[in-house]
């Protein structure tokens, strides 16, 4: 039986990943494809809905994204949101203008809640909006379901043809029933089964890579993190000594952590993997001396990380895959659909255009972070690996603002061993998605003792999210953060300040480069 799934086709939003992460919430498998497929290739998947995204343009502007009219004509439930409500309505000779006023964060909706779209939604309830054009006039054939002061089609439906838009998001928190908005969609619009499980993703996942990879050999690209840790255990699992594992100390880990890795993945743990560690540390400072444009931190480590790895596969002979922890937010958030390029990441973006393997395996390439964990406890693995810390790929490469040399990272990794350490003695970790502190390249005038000082100012980061798409930072108890000040500022030599970074996701991304 065909694995159902749901379409969002990408129109440039902000929020497109939401929108699949959401989906799946509702154990329906879903992908974002940009908005370049073609109508062949979507007709070809066979999906049970398609979602069309919000985005930055106007769809009277000729330049803007749009696509073959054809697509209403499938038969196949089409959900619009924002950008793609009025995409929807423009297709269709509804009138699209720009708004008189513009609407933006928390706005009070009037539903019609005998729409089928709306189904047990409050007939007065709080939408997050983000438009300046709007839907001035509905299509013919469409009903308007629901309104605000300043929107007259805040959302409209026409159930003969499967065509639905909402002017608001129902994928952000912020809608407050947007669950059930999208649940409405997904399970009793298109009709959805809603038994997409982890574990059939685990089971076919490993049974696709044996025959994928066959008798051929495989380098896995181990960082200890959890992303490659749970796709070097399924890989195993799938091609057992095929498998070698490859684990780069480039000199940007947080502390003590190469040990770590070694004692885990190494032949005294409990994995049976063929396990090689190499020390690049100097290789890479080297590559990085006076380097400070976050991109080109990026793609110099990304490409560096493939030529050790070519090198290692030399070493192990006819080497036909690497594999990688590339994980769907990667791939997103390095532009690679329609969206805007928010970073390139070293798995996805900043690997150099040319590389000595048959091809990349990325069993991993389209679960998000929550779904990479849920899969790892699926394989079996401890529950403190698969709940460690999210760490980067460049590591602190980009928790380092501007150059990287030994000695700053020397910094940062004292500093941030004594934020996790004092975090995990308040037993405050619980409550946190990911901590971290990372270098600032301001230096400031301080005093300590008798004594003027000139140094770094460490920032420390907290956030609070599901889903690592969007993310608040923490509220931290001052007292908590207090005595991590004071601890930092005494025992690491060169930072005499420590900030707290109150910035969420968007604006702000969790990492810093």
């Amino acid at each position: 039986m065909a694995r159902e799934m749901i379409i969002v086709l990408d129109f440039g939003g902000q929020y497109n990943q939401l929108i699949a992460r959401r989906v799946r919430e509702n154990h329906v498998y879903c992908e974002v494809w940009p908005y370049t497929k073609s109508l062949e290739e979507i007709k070809a998947a066979q999906p049970k809905g398609i979602i069309f995204t919000g985005g930055p343009n106007s769809v009277y502007d000729p330049a803007s994204p749009h696509y073959d009219k054809a697509i209403l004509d499938l038969g196949i439930p089409i959900l619009g949101i924002c950008y793609g409500s009025q995409l929807l309505a423009w297709m269709l000779g509804g009138e699209v203008a720009t708004a008189p006023v513009s609407e933006y964060g928390h706005t009070d909706v009037s539903i019609d809640n005998s729409a089928v779209l709306f189904q047990g939604v409050s007939s007065e309830t709080v939408c997050w909006m983000s438009h300046t054009d709007y839907i001035k006039t509905a299509p013919e054939g469409f009903r308007v379901t629901a309104t605000t002061v300043n929107c007259p089609v805040a959302a409209m439906e026409n159930p003969d043809r499967k065509l639905y838009a909402t002017q608001f998001h129902p994928e952000v928190v912020h809608t407050k029933e947007g669950m059930k908005m999208l649940h409405n969609f997904v399970i009793n619009i298109c009709g959805c089964a809603g038994d997409w499980e982890m574990s059939s993703f685990v089971d076919t996942k490993i049974r696709e890579l044996r025959e994928k990879i066959g008798d051929g050999k495989v380098l896995c690209a181990l960082s200890g993190g959890v992303d490659s840790s749970v796709a070097a255990v399924m890989l195993s699992k799938a091609v057992g000594k095929q498998l070698t594992c490859v684990f780069v100390d480039h000199g940007l880990l947080r502390k003590n952590e190469a040990k770590e890795v070694c004692d885990v993945f190494g032949p005294d743990g409990p994995y049976d993997l063929n396990f090689v560690m190499v020390d690049a540390h100097e290789r890479f400072y080297k590559k990085l001396a006076g380097v400070t444009e976050p991109e080109k931190k990026r793609h110099i480590i990304g490409e560096e990380f493939i030529r050790v790895f070519e090198e290692e596969a030399k070493k192990i002979g006819a080497v036909d895959y690497l594999a990688q922890g590339t994980i769907y937010p990667d791939v997103i958030e390095s532009g690679l659909g329609k969206s805007a390029t928010i970073k390139s990441h070293h798995n996805v973006g900043g690997l150099p255009d040319v590389v000595d393997f048959k091809e990349i395996v990325e069993p991993l390439r389209m679960l998000f972070k929550d779904e990479v964990r849920n899969a790892g406890r699926e394989l079996g693995i401890p529950e403190y690996l698969v709940s460690r810390q999210p760490f980067p790929g460049p590591g602190l490469g980009i928790r380092i603002i501007g150059e990287v040399t030994e000695e700053k990272v020397r910094i940062v990794q004292d500093a941030d061993y004594i934020y996790r350490e004092e975090i995990a003695k308040a037993g405050y970790d619980k409550n946190l998605a990911q901590y971290f502190a990372a270098l600032t390249n301001m230096r400031s005038v301080g005093v300590m003792g008798d004594f003027r000082t000139y140094d770094y100012a460490i920032v420390l980061r907290a956030v609070n999210t599901s889903d690592f798409m969007t993310a608040e930072a923490n509220q931290m108890p001052w007292d908590l953060l207090s005595k991590i000040t004071n601890r930092i500022v005494n025992e690491v030599k060169g930072v005499n300040r420590v900030l707290y970074d109150c910035t969420g996701k968007p604006p702000a991304t969790i990492e810093y480069e």
